[in-house]
């Protein structure tokens, strides 16, 4: 079973519920609603404990496996509306934002969203049950990769940057085929071209197949 595929119950660790409630400013609030009604989705700020990098449905799973294929692999990462939201460390996003917008990248990357400082994001339940049409929580999203500690690691600008680029000039995205190595585009600043060290900690519960080309 790969990460895309549904299981029988989607849920956070007890671990995983304390760092997501942290980004709150009222955490045992937050859990509180989640130990009452864990089928419902909640809206969290941005900021704190993370940023969160929203792409087009496609394209953030193509990101996902590059991140697992290049390295250095991701944090926690839900899909809502048909979006993929990856999750990021504080301070990524407008960073992000900022190296996007880069001429030597801007054309070939598709429109993110960024949400940082200011901005709130609505995160799938911690459970949710996919066994039956009916199941609470269908419509609200869902975890591919779900928080499962309190301190998970999360991937930087520069990080994200690189496998947003490598993807879409990867072949079938309409650019020439990914470079070797670990240097990044022709132009790109010295941090987008660092690979940092693979975090320690699980993988998602098996490896990422490969996405069909759009």
């Amino acid at each position: 079973m790969d990460i895309w595929t549904y299981e029988s119950v989607e849920y956070v660790t007890v671990a995983g519920e304390a760092w997501l409630a942290s980004a709150s400013e009222y955490p045992r609030s937050m859990r509180a609603l989640w130990q009452s009604r864990p089928w419902a989705p909640s809206v969290l700020p941005c900021g704190r404990a993370f940023d969160v990098i929203s792409m087009p449905s496609l394209f953030g799973r193509r990101v996902l496996d590059e991140l697992w294929t290049s390295g250095p692999g991701c944090g926690p990462v839900a899909s809502h509306r048909g979006r993929i939201l990856l999750f990021a460390q504080p301070g990524a996003a407008p960073r992000l934002r900022s190296l996007l917008a880069w001429e030597e990248w801007a054309r070939d990357v598709p429109p993110l969203l960024c949400h940082g400082q200011g901005d709130a994001v609505t995160v799938p339940p911690v459970q949710r049950m996919v066994n039956t049409p009916d199941s609470p929580g269908l419509g609200a999203g869902r975890w591919i990769v779900a928080p499962d500690t309190r301190e998970p690691w999360l991937p930087g600008a520069a990080v994200l940057l690189w496998a947003c680029v490598r993807v879409s000039r990867g072949p079938g995205v309409g650019g020439p085929p990914p470079r070797t190595g670990t240097a990044g585009p022709a132009g790109a600043p010295p941090q987008a071209r660092r690979r940092e060290p693979r975090p320690a900690g699980r993988r998602p519960d098996a490896h990422l197949q490969p996405i069909p080309s759009a």
